[in-house]
């Protein structure tokens, strides 16, 4: 841990009173906040996730350059995991841990989130070795474990401003390489999903038959991860706030004036290189950052400062419990989309059986009864979170 760092916890122990609100937030303990966001997002990543049929535009991830609030949710899942290192790492230096210690975990935990992602996309035929053939790589899980592991490298071993310089370089670096590197037999700056130079990479490590659906581009793909890291880091500089600001006007401040500037500076970005979630570009990286900054000051403002957190509690429970919500919700979807049922037309997914027979017939709109199906999954594993954090059973890696 740099020395700045150290300095930084050291000042994070005295916050000042809020005035008026008789309030205050010591930046030792547990933001509430974080974790209510964190949940926000599990949640919505099962709701977008198991749609069960033809969803509403907003549930739905944009074609290619564009957004949806849909497409917001991963990018806000990296940020929230970079505030929570910056935050987690500092308590833990302050118990004792060394700076070797807690590489040592930030690799192993990253490597076991990987490795729960390739679990999952070979599941269950874990014994046919035609599948291994043809087994997807990239993923969700494997984004966020890979991520983890280099931006954890990067902040216990890097300045600040070392850490400042290598965002900055990384996602210049990947706007330059994706519109001026050449890609053979295509030329440079194209960047359609078959086209551009992160297909041509990843098609080249990975092949179309490791990647998703086979296609010749993975919206996790090697040299998009890139730029996502950055998401993470950029979210570490946010945890060094929420601990070394000294009121909590000051670090509201600090999150609405920033993230509303990241998010001009995204928009006008992306008039030369599109907001792309599958490419997961430079200005996207910018604009989902500017609108996580802005979700948390109100996250932060509600319940850590005014208390209002009866709202949140559903959404507590998803957050202390992200990946464990995440892998399980993935797990039994998966399974209900490999189980059959025989019908009088033939078979068809217990998945599809269930959004077509139990809701379908009860809603004139399909949209409605997609969207009905999703929240009734997301809630069943909202209960089930719940359940866990009566019991106070918590996954942790």
């Amino acid at each position: 841990m740099s020395e700045s760092n150290v300095a930084t916890i050291e000042r994070a122990q005295a916050e000042i009173p809020a005035p008026n609100l008789n309030l205050s937030v010591p930046a030792s303990s547990r933001m509430v906040s974080l974790d209510v966001f964190r949940g926000m997002t599990v949640a919505a990543m099962i709701l977008v996730n198991n749609s069960g049929g033809r969803s509403y535009a907003p549930l739905e991830h944009a074609e290619w350059h564009g957004w949806t609030h849909t497409d917001l949710i991963f990018p806000f899942f990296l940020f929230i995991a970079g505030v929570s290192m910056a935050l987690s790492f500092s308590r833990r230096v302050e118990k004792g841990d060394t700076r070797r210690a807690l590489l040592l975990h930030t690799v192993k935990r990253g490597v076991i989130i990987f490795a729960i992602g390739l679990w999952l996309n070979l599941f269950p035929y874990f014994f046919d070795a035609a599948r291994y053939q043809n087994l997807r790589i990239p993923g969700v899980l494997q984004r966020i474990g890979f991520c983890y592991i280099f931006a954890g490298a990067a902040y216990l071993l890097l300045s600040k401003r070392a850490r400042f310089a290598f965002i900055v370089t990384a996602l210049l670096g990947y706007w330059a390489a994706m519109t001026l590197i050449p890609v053979p037999g295509i030329g440079a700056g194209d960047l359609s999903p078959n086209n551009n130079l992160a297909a041509y990479i990843d098609n080249a490590i990975f092949s179309a038959k490791h990647m998703w659906q086979h296609r010749p581009w993975d919206p996790e793909g090697l040299l998009s991860s890139i730029p996502a890291i950055c998401t993470l880091l950029i979210g570490t500089f946010v945890g060094e706030w929420m601990l070394s600001l000294p009121t909590w006007q000051d670090k509201i401040k600090r999150l609405v004036a920033v993230g509303l500037a990241f998010i001009i500076v995204g928009e006008l970005w992306s008039l030369v290189f599109p907001i792309n979630k599958s490419l997961w570009t430079s200005s996207y990286v910018i604009f989902t950052a500017g609108y996580a900054m802005l979700l948390l000051a109100a996250c932060y403002w509600l319940i850590d400062i005014r208390g209002f957190r009866a709202w949140g509690k559903p959404f507590l429970f998803f957050g202390m419990n992200a990946i464990l919500a995440f892998t399980l919700s993935t797990f039994v979807a998966k399974n209900l989309l490999i189980y059959r049922v025989q019908t009088a037309k033939g078979s068809t997914s217990a998945y599809s059986w269930i959004a077509q027979h139990w809701f379908r017939p009860y809603f004139a709109d399909p949209r409605n009864a997609s969207l009905a199906f999703a929240l009734t999954y997301a809630s069943i594993w909202m209960l089930l979170m719940w359940w866990l954090h009566e019991k106070k059973i918590f996954l942790k890696i």
